[in-house]
């Protein structure tokens, strides 16, 4: 029996660009001149090249040429719960800016703890990835780098850090948070509950927030604050959790959407008319907020566009544009009114 393993037998048969230039008839030289695009081949060749790669199946050898060029054409982003719309969406928007230069992406799943974080760090730095977006700076703003680190450029998408080729995308969650504080006083409500995020995250979200509300004259006391951990179930416990209080808010903003179709979820199994009872307020506008009854009242959090963002900024420093100190590009988070509040 052969001793052969799966990967000997796989590189055995695998078509190389000498086969592809023999089919051809031209040198291997001038197939990888057709592969790189760095020279100019002629149209009559270049198609008699493209269709024996075609016609063999040839496949570039993505192990060879990392070893070769000492790029990966990976990059990795790491975000806190990809189950949730918002990174979902936000993943998208990275693949789409970097997919036409031939990057493909490594999505690390956290949880949102700093010692998964860590480790996918060292991970995809080992596997040699060309550059790397952070999506959840809370916990990424407490990765040490050493010095080998410093060479590959990264994202991170709502905080800075102390790296030298570190670029930041900083949606403007804070003056979102405002806006929804401004908005609720306005209409009259004065007995406002948040459901804020898990402790160490969303605080800009939390400070916005109040701040509004000490312009109004109004503040948010401990018993009308409750924690949730940005899922859907942890929206529903708090909002019975504020209902059971002796003095129930008239309106709830909730740090995500998620929360806050939760917390609309139990606002109905009570009975209660949303905003007639209780105005419900989210943020980050994913899908579902349209979908819901009534749909929801909420502040754009633009996620495609950062991650969009995180992409050019990343593109722009691996292909040697920009070669200088950190940058930032701050998204706006505007309101949108709905039927909720």
């Amino acid at each position: 029996m052969s001793s052969e393993t799966a990967e000997e037998r796989a590189t055995a048969s695998r078509v190389t660009i000498a086969q592809v230039a023999d089919r051809a008839g031209v040198s291997p030289t001038t197939v990888s001149h057709v592969l790189s695009g760095k020279r100019v081949v002629g149209a009559a060749t270049r198609g008699i090249v493209m269709d024996a790669i075609r016609e063999l199946g040839y496949r570039p050898n993505a192990v060879a040429r990392h070893l070769r060029t000492r790029q990966s054409h990976m990059i990795a982003v790491m975000v806190p719960d990809i189950t949730n719309p918002f990174y979902a969406v936000l993943t998208r928007g990275l693949a789409d800016a970097v997919d036409a230069a031939g990057y493909g992406t490594y999505v690390c799943n956290t949880d949102g703890v700093h010692e998964r974080e860590a480790k996918f760090f060292q991970d995809v730095m080992d596997r040699g990835v060309d550059g790397i977006v952070f999506a959840s700076g809370e916990t990424a703003s407490r990765v040490t780098f050493g010095p080998a680190d410093h060479q590959t450029p990264i994202v991170c998408i709502g905080e800075h850090l102390d790296h030298p080729l570190c670029d930041a995308v900083i949606p403007d969650d804070g003056a979102g948070a405002r806006a929804v504080g401004e908005f609720l006083t306005a209409r009259g409500y004065s007995r406002i509950a948040m459901v804020q995020g898990p402790l160490r995250y969303g605080g800009n979200r939390t400070t916005g927030f109040r701040a509004a509300l000490q312009a109004a004259g109004q503040k948010v006391p401990a018993e009308r604050l409750v924690r949730g951990d940005w899922t859907r179930r942890s929206g529903y416990d708090a909002m019975v959790t504020l209902m059971s209080r002796r003095h129930r808010p008239d309106a709830v903003f909730c740090a995500n959407d998620l929360m806050a179709i939760g917390a609309l979820d139990h606002a109905h199994e009570l009975g209660l008319d949303v905003p007639g009872d209780v105005a419900i307020v989210g943020f980050d506008d994913v899908d579902a907020a349209t979908i819901v009854t009534p749909q929801l009242t909420t502040v754009h959090n633009p996620s495609y566009e950062a991650g969009s963002s995180a992409g050019d900024l990343l593109m722009s420093r691996m292909a040697g544009r920009y070669r200088g100190n950190g940058r930032t590009v701050t998204l706006p988070c505007p309101l949108v009114p709905r039927g909720s509040a």
